[in-house]
């Protein structure tokens, strides 16, 4: 299947490893050149030497949380390739954490670079993306369902999810499209932390995977797939929706 993506330019957050850095992979494999971040220079570099050099990767040092950072990406895409198609805005984590326990400082850090930085981001590619345009989020799960131990996660997710919705709703009439992705348990590093916070990390690990009807983590590269489809223009009927890359985790609808 012909995705659509040649020659399109595409910026992707946190790429430099994980989810962001599989999906700028699939989306530089199928004809797009992007632009990716990451906060320190070296893993930058290598991240744009590993998806094929400067031709096609633009390697932009940023943390979604500084408030210049939307400017200068959309600035890069512009300046090094001429155009910008869309952007998939990831992020790590917030910490592990209780509701209770997790100080409100926690909170704060992580509402800058999780939920105003994205809003950020979104809002700045808005300004130059034309009809075809897609703006795609890296959420959660948790966005539907809280998750133990993550707080903050539970807490930001579906406030973003929900600007996600609206931000569908207001650029529709532009012909832009948003949507949300929402991963579960994908081998990652991020996974294999919360797992090994565990007092039995492989218990923990067994106990993970019987909870999901597939049996297993998903892949990076898995995740990475249907982030280029929702790119892409084969996919240019579908807005405003939050879809699972999770193995059939989430039991609701």
């Amino acid at each position: 299947m012909d995705l659509g993506l040649g020659g399109r330019v595409y910026i992707v957050t946190a790429a430099t490893r994980g989810l962001g850095f599989a999906s700028a992979r699939e989306l530089v494999a199928d004809g797009a050149r992007v632009v990716i971040t990451g906060r320190a220079k070296d893993s930058v570099a290598e991240a744009v030497d590993a998806l094929g050099g400067p031709e096609l990767a633009e390697g932009v040092v940023a943390d979604n949380a500084a408030p210049d950072t939307a400017e200068r990406l959309v600035g890069a895409a512009l300046e090094r390739f001429g155009r910008l198609d869309g952007v998939l805005i990831s992020v790590g984590g917030p910490a592990a954490g209780t509701a209770l326990g997790t100080p409100e400082s926690a909170w704060r850090e992580a509402f800058e670079s999780v939920f105003l930085g994205a809003l950020r981001i979104a809002r700045a590619a808005a300004d130059v993306l034309g009809d075809g345009g897609a703006i795609g989020f890296v959420l959660s799960g948790s966005a539907r369902e809280p998750i133990p131990g993550l707080a903050v996660s539970n807490g930001l997710r579906p406030g973003l999810a929900m600007a996600a919705k609206t931000l569908a709703n207001e650029l529709g009439p532009e012909g832009i499209r948003v949507f949300g992705l929402l991963p579960a348990r994908i081998e990652t590093e991020r996974v294999q932390h919360l797992d090994s916070l565990a007092a039995d990390p492989a218990a923990a690990r067994a106990t993970a995977e019987a909870s999901i009807p597939l049996r297993r983590y998903g892949s990076a590269e898995e995740f990475g797939r249907v982030a280029a489809f929702m790119l892409s223009p084969a996919a240019s009927y579908l807005t405003g929706v939050m879809l699972p890359v999770d193995g059939g985790a989430l039991h609701g609808l």
